[in-house]
């Protein structure tokens, strides 16, 4: 398999040296695509199409530090190997600081040298990605874990704030779960609970974000929706648990229910923190109305 690479270089002559040495690599083969201005470079940089991407200090007036650090603002996770030719100072470290993975010396670089840094930053930038995703999602579901919910609900709320918009909050949890652990086993359990995570995602949009927050609790943030809409997807999910059983490794068609507390910002409270109380009371009543059921935050009468 030939992966992409991105050269952003102002210097045409840098490309096809670059060009020439993947000819003489020996074990995996890259095909470059250039980029020779700081724009070009950002703007196909955030693409995502290329598995590395080389990149020069000096673009211009601009500089390769300022790519870096912009591009990784915007999310960016391709690994990028800095080149330059300043051999003093602290360049490199630099570059290392902003997010580069690896850098060369322009006048050092060989088909060997260039060949070792792209495997290196390849290697590296999956064990960063891997160490990400165990940081921010729940190994059994692949779901968003509490503590990365808790970042994206803040920055949601933000954001909402700042432009006049509304979003909501879902929370659902599994009814009588533990019984499921104790009747059928814990895989069985590990069973019900990717697949639900699974049936609820198809469930949602693309911007929408999910997430496992305990052990049978799973929560939703909906962007720009009101409390009218969060309650229709809250009771759509609900029902489409309730029509299909869970079928077990051997055979069983398990019945499985959600009951779920919808709440929304700014109808139902203005802080993240009220907003979450709010949505958790919606779904302890939902509980205490028989379960496998939605119940929105508007519904709740003063006493509850």
């Amino acid at each position: 398999m030939t992966r992409r690479v991105l050269l952003i270089d102002d210097d045409r002559l840098q490309c096809r040296l670059t060009e020439a040495s993947f000819t003489q690599f020996r074990q995996e083969k890259f095909a470059i695509d250039w980029a020779d201005t700081y724009e070009k470079g950002l703007q196909k940089l955030l693409s995502g199409d290329y598995a590395a991407c080389l990149l020069d200090y000096q673009l211009g007036q601009r500089d390769g530090l300022a790519l870096i650090r912009e591009a990784i603002a915007a999310g960016c996770r391709v690994p990028i190997i800095f080149l330059t030719a300043e051999t003093g100072g602290d360049i490199d470290m630099q570059a290392m600081d902003a997010g580069a993975l690896d850098y060369l010396i322009k006048g050092e670089i060989n088909p060997h040298a260039l060949e070792r840094s792209l495997r290196y930053a390849l290697k590296l930038g999956e064990t960063l990605e891997a160490l990400r995703l165990l940081a921010t999602h729940d190994p059994l579901t692949g779901l968003l874990n509490r503590r990365e919910f808790d970042r994206i609900l803040t920055e949601e709320h933000e954001r909402a704030r700042r432009f006049g918009r509304s979003y909501a909050i879902v929370m659902l949890d599994l009814d009588h779960f533990k019984s499921v652990n104790d009747t059928h086993g814990h895989p069985a359990g590990d069973l019900v609970l990717k697949t639900v995570a699974k049936r609820i995602a198809r469930q949602l949009r693309s911007v929408d974000r999910f997430a496992r927050i305990g052990g049978e609790e799973f929560a939703i943030v909906l962007t720009e929706v009101d409390h009218v809409t969060a309650s229709e997807v809250a009771r759509r999910i609900v029902g489409m648990m309730a029509r299909q059983p869970v079928l077990l490794a051997d055979g069983t068609a398990l019945p499985v229910t959600l009951s779920a507390g919808s709440a929304s910002m700014p109808t139902n409270a203005a802080e993240v923190t009220p907003l979450v109380q709010i949505a958790d009371r919606a779904l302890y009543e939902a509980k205490t109305r028989g379960r496998n059921r939605a119940v929105a935050a508007v519904e709740l009468s003063p006493a509850n």
